[in-house]
C-alpha cells in the first residue's frame, strides 16, 4: 500500500472507483475529494473525517475551465502528491443519436480535464518530490474499451483510447522523474456507470467489485505503467497491449534521433 503519500486528489470521488480509492488509501494519507454533487461529497468527507483523517472537498464540474481551476487551486494549496484522475462518464447509443452537448461534455471531462489538470499539477508534484527525495504518483482511470472501437459507445471508447495513449506516453516521458504513472483499464465494474450511461440498472456478467480493482491498482503503482484489472481480460488483450509498452519507448528513441537528441 502506497503509504508514502501525504495528500491524494481524487476526482469523481463520490461513488464507484473514486470512493473505493478513498477507502483503500492509508488513514495517514489526507484526501482532497472532488465531484459535482455537493451533498454526496459532504457525506464522503464526513465518513472519512470521523476518525480524524484530513479531508477537504471541492464541488466542481470538470467540463468547465472554472471547475478545473477550482480543483487546481485547492490541490496546489495542500499540496497534493498523489493524483487519481478517476472522473469520467459515458453515454450509450448511436453517436448521432446522443445529444451534441452530452458528447462535447464527455470529451471535456474524459479528455480536456485530464490534460488540463495534469499540466497544471504534475510540474509542482515532481518538483516537490525532487526537493523532498520522495516520489509522486498519478493514476489515470481509462477502460478496457480503450483497446477497440465500440459501436454504441463510440465517443466514450475514443476518449478512453486517448487517456490510455496519453498516459502511456507520459509515463515514458517521465521515466527519469520522481513520479510513478499508472493507466488503469478496468473491465465491467459494479458502479453507477451503466445506469448513468443509459443502460439500465443491471450489470454485465463477470462484473468486478470496485474494491478489488482499486487494490490491484494501488499495488501496481510504481511497478508497471498499464494495468488491465481483470486477469482473464489481460490474457485476452495480450496480443494488443503487451507490445504497447515497447512502442512507447521505441517512439521516444526514434523521434529523439530524428531531432538530434539521443535518448530523448
Amino acid at each position: 500500500m502506497p503509504s508514502r503519500y501525504r495528500t491524494a486528489l481524487i476526482t469523481g470521488a463520490t461513488s464507484g472507483l473514486g470512493a473505493a480509492f478513498s477507502a483503500a488509501l492509508p488513514a495517514e494519507t489526507g484526501l482532497l475529494l472532488t465531484g459535482r454533487d455537493e451533498k454526496s461529497l459532504a457525506a464522503e468527507a464526513d465518513k472519512h473525517g470521523r476518525s480524524g483523517r484530513r479531508v477537504e472537498t471541492v464541488v466542481a464540474d470538470l467540463a468547465t475551465e472554472h471547475g478545473r481551476m477550482a480543483v487546481v487551486e485547492a490541490a496546489q494549496a495542500l499540496p497534493v502528491d498523489l493524483f487519481i484522475n478517476n472522473a469520467g462518464f459515458g453515454a450509450y447509443g448511436r453517436s448521432l443519436d446522443i445529444g451534441r452537448r452530452t458528447e462535447l461534455a464527455m470529451i471535456a471531462v474524459n479528455v480536456t480535464a485530464v490534460v488540463d489538470l495534469i499540466h497544471c499539477l504534475l510540474p509542482g508534484m515532481i518538483e516537490r518530490a525532487q526537493d523532498g527525495g520522495s516520489r509522486a504518483g498519478l493514476i489515470v482511470v481509462s477502460s478496457t474499451v480503450a483497446f477497440v472501437p465500440m459501436a454504441n459507445f463510440a465517443t466514450y471508447a475514443a476518449t478512453k483510447t486517448f487517456e490510455l495513449s496519453y498516459a502511456e506516453a507520459l509515463a515514458e516521458e517521465m521515466k527519469d522523474s520522481p513520479i510513478d504513472i499508472l493507466t488503469l483499464c478496468p473491465g465491467a465494474t459494479r458502479t453507477k456507470f451503466f445506469e448513468r450511461a443509459g443502460m439500465g440498472s443491471g450489470y454485465p456478467a463477470h462484473t468486478e467489485e470496485p474494491e478489488k480493482v482499486v487494490r490491484r491498482a494501488l499495488a501496481a503503482l510504481g511497478n508497471q505503467s498499464v494495468l488491465v484489472s481483470r486477469p482473464s481480460m489481460r490474457l485476452a488483450l495480450a496480443p494488443v497491449w503487451i507490445p504497447r509498452r515497447i512502442v512507447a519507448a521505441g517512439a521516444r528513441r526514434v523521434f529523439g534521433r530524428m531531432m538530434g537528441r539521443k535518448g530523448q
